[in-house]
């Protein structure tokens, strides 16, 4: 039985775990695959760095030699970043040779040509890997739910904002305290500012709202929030309403088009993506037939997004020739395609916190405005005053209403002379509608 080599560029983390899965499963791999795999060559930055498990592995610094290598039948890209990664897959595609990548940047900005480029030269990129590590959960929207009109898709699908907003939660703790806290246990890189900025999930989201509803992959149509305006002040409000403060993306349909949407989000603490906690990882889908079904796991990690790279090997291994399945699981260019929405139409519930001045007629001031907007109050708490004449915080929670909407009655109210600071908001989700 013919065996399946493998050329992977970079063996850091993620190639690291590819050998070791290989070496511990690699027999039910085979069994799944039809065929033993093995890794036969790699690109590394320095070939003399000692490499424990890569023996018998055909280590060079030239990405080429790998790429061409006579022996290697499927070229894995691990190495990261975009332009060279990019060079890299293109350079392996025109060799015809089919490639399976975990880079969801590369995917979410240069993807469509990719594909095309695969297409035309008759082989296939694949990249389960690219959004929530170990979930398979491109797969399950792909294949498992492709009898499906999916309404809406949202989780959490960054681990360490995740992580970041659990640890201020339950220890109180600034954010800018639990983000070094994160960088020195590894969760956050030197540089967070693609996680806590909310652009790594948003390269994610892009991905899973291309395959979910089939529109081109958009990611500059991605409103972007991160977590550094959120306080541990505003997690314990949220909390005092029943609430809990989660990093989300969104995906969701309308009858115009569809919400892309990265952001910070209360989330009502009976939900399931309100208990989730750490660096872990959570999406629901929810569909018309199947549910709505939900996804939870490690989210990144040697072996988790080894895991989903080496599933989509299997999957070459096994796949006969044939027409395949298009590469996001329906075509994005049909004329009754939908349209990314931009943010001004997305409709939510939100939250406001005020700081007011002591003065009579003040919460009437603020609720003639919503008033004046059509925004229905769903709670309000006004915390004690602790000094007379002085100011005081108003938590209020509204009726969902369409993000322009709750925009301008910010600016109205803002500008009331009672408001003696800018007006904090955020979305609010409930996704047992």
């Amino acid at each position: 039985m013919k065996e399946l080599k493998l050329g992977l560029l970079g063996l850091g983390t993620v190639g690291g775990g590819v050998l070791t899965l290989l070496a511990r499963n690699g027999e039910a791999i085979a069994r799944r695959a039809g065929r033993p795999v093995r890794v036969v060559a790699a690109a590394v930055r320095d070939v003399s760095k000692p490499r424990p498990g890569a023996e018998g592995v055909h280590l060079s610094e030239d990405i080429d030699a790998v790429i061409d290598h006579p022996d290697v039948d499927v070229v894995l890209e691990l190495m990261g970043g975009t332009d060279a990664a990019r060079d890299a897959v293109e350079r392996a595609l025109r060799a015809g040779k089919p490639v399976v990548t975990a880079n969801k940047a590369l995917i979410a900005l240069h993807g469509q040509a990719l594909f095309d480029l695969a297409s035309e030269a008759g082989t296939t990129l694949s990249y389960e890997a690219a959004v929530a590590g170990g979930i398979p959960l491109i797969k399950a929207l792909r294949e498992g739910l492709a009898a499906n009109r999916v309404h809406s898709i949202a989780g959490i699908i960054n681990g360490t904002c995740n992580y970041i907003l659990t640890e201020m939660s339950q220890t109180g703790a600034a954010f800018e305290d639990v983000l070094a806290e994160a960088q020195r246990l590894g969760y956050a890189e030197a540089d967070p500012t693609f996680d806590v900025g909310g652009i790594d999930a948003a390269h994610k989201l892009t991905i899973l709202a291309s395959i979910a509803f089939g529109i081109p992959l958009s990611f500059d149509k991605v409103t972007t929030d991160g977590i550094g305006s959120v306080t541990a002040e505003d997690l314990a409000y949220a909390r005092e309403l029943g609430y809990r403060i989660k990093p989300l993306a969104i995906a969701r349909r309308q009858e115009q088009g569809v919400e892309l949407r990265v952001h910070p989000t209360l989330v009502p603490e009976k939900d399931l993506l309100a208990n989730v906690n750490g660096v872990l990882n959570a999406v629901v889908v929810r569909a018309d037939a199947a549910s709505p079904t939900g996804y939870f796991g490690p989210g990144a990690g040697a072996e988790a997004t080894a895991s989903a790279v080496l599933a989509d090997v299997v999957d070459l291994a096994r796949r006969s020739t044939g027409t395949d399945m298009p590469a996001l699981g329906q075509a994005t260019d049909a004329s009754d395609a939908l349209a990314p929405l931009a943010i001004d139409e997305a409709v939510c519930a939100h939250y406001l916190r005020l700081r007011v001045a002591d003065t009579p007629g003040v919460l009437k001031s603020i609720s003639g405005v919503l008033a004046e907007h059509a925004i229905s109050i769903e709670a309000i708490v006004q915390k004690e005053l602790q000094t007379p004449g002085g100011t005081t915080t108003v938590i209020i929670l509204t009726q969902p209403v369409p993000e322009r909407v709750a925009v301008a009655a910010c600016e109205q109210m803002a500008a009331l002379p009672a408001i003696s600071d800018s007006i904090h908001r955020i979305r609010v989700e409930h996704f047992d509608d």
